[in-house]
């Protein structure tokens, strides 16, 4: 496995779990050249997704993208980095569930939305303000007021 901080093309291997689902093995490696740690993903090579876009085009699914706008979303936020990889594996889970070869992009953010709201209430409306692209005040308050709502159910066991 090649290094991603300085390219050399062997590692060694200090730790092997499987992931939560189970559909993919971590390994925590040290490169042998700088020593520096990093982890990789070992996982099955799944029938490739297509994503639909809003305008109609189609764009192979990319876990990297879900990551990249959990990122943002988490940022300043004490989320750690391996929970925001348990989102993205579940969201994964889920759109291959459902797929039948494509899927659209509002199934994929729904999925993520629904993860988030568990995970980190600020993250989530940070998510949700630029997923259902609010155009005024009124759309960000009822998001908000669904959010408090469910927060209350959530805190009487209801």
């Amino acid at each position: 496995m090649r290094c991603p901080f300085c390219h050399f093309d062997d590692s060694k291997v200090l730790d092997s779990r499987p992931t939560e689902d189970g559909r993919a093995i971590r390994r925590r490696r040290e490169c042998l050249a700088c020593h520096r740690r990093f982890t990789s993903y070992e996982r099955v090579e799944d029938i490739p997704i297509w994503v639909v876009k809003k305008d109609g085009r189609r764009e192979a699914f990319d876990r990297r993208k879900i990551l990249n706008g959990l990122l943002t979303a988490c940022e300043k936020r004490p989320v750690p980095l391996e929970s925001l990889e348990q989102v993205v594996d579940h969201v994964e889970r889920k759109v291959r569930d459902q797929a039948q070869g494509e899927v659209p992009t509002r199934l994929i953010g729904d999925f993520v939305m629904q993860e988030l709201r568990d995970l980190d209430e600020v993250a989530y409306v940070r998510f949700a303000s630029v997923y259902r692209q609010f155009t005024d005040i009124e759309g960000f308050r009822q998001e908000l007021e669904r959010l408090i709502d469910a927060h209350q159910q959530k805190s009487r066991g209801e």
